[in-house]
């Protein structure tokens, strides 16, 4: 059994019967108070499920677009909802640079749930990631030059500290759990960098 271990230090009398006995014509239990000691921690005890969380998600995708095309594309945050199905509206609150906060709105279609992030990389044609504050998730754009023009790599890496319980209860009573929701996040970046080379190539 896993989760938090809530008691008080203290002592539970509990009847501990030894084998029946015979007094006379009759069959008797004779039961004697026995003390157990209940320990009691309000510390948590190791917590698998933060520790088994998500795995971190990759996906990537050839463009032929240099890194400067994709990156005109790609930073443009303004234009992520044309790109990710997940993403209504994503709200830079000031210019785009590393530090910069966002506010988003995201879907899954039926359902809306705001969320806030704040840009901890920005690298002009090189790469672009923002932690989401709720969940502690780090969601990074790469572009790698290639012959043919640039790869892009799409990743969302799970903090050490794993994913808020409350965050996982959520993902498991709202989405499906985990591991049905992690998959529905790998369609929405495939399509995601799908749109995205679209977008960047069409500007050539």
């Amino acid at each position: 059994m896993t989760g938090k271990l809530v008691a008080v230090s203290g002592a539970s009398s509990i009847s501990h019967c030894a084998p029946c006995i015979t007094r006379g014509l009759h069959n008797m239990r004779k039961c004697d108070p026995t003390v157990f000691p209940i320990i009691i921690t309000t510390a948590e005890a190791p917590s698998p499920p933060e520790a088994a969380l998500p795995k971190n998600l990759e996906v990537a995708i050839d463009i032929a677009a240099p890194p400067e095309r994709v990156w005109a594309v790609l930073a443009d945050l303004k234009r992520m909802p044309e790109f990710s199905p997940q993403c209504v509206r994503m709200l830079p609150l000031g210019r785009v640079k590393a530090g910069t906060w966002t506010i988003n709105l995201n879907t899954d279609g039926k359902k809306y749930w705001p969320t806030s992030s704040r840009i901890v990389r920005f690298e002009p044609n090189k790469s672009l990631a923002f932690r989401m504050n709720e969940n502690r998730t780090t969601w990074s754009y790469t572009l790698e030059p290639t012959e043919a023009g640039t790869r892009l790599v799409e990743r969302r890496d799970v903090a050490p500290k794993g994913i808020p319980q409350v965050v996982r209860k959520s993902i498991s009573i709202g989405f499906g759990g985990e591991e049905s929701f992690e998959a529905d996040l790998v369609r929405g970046m495939t399509e995601t960098l799908g749109k995205i080379k679209s977008a960047a190539e069409a500007r050539g």
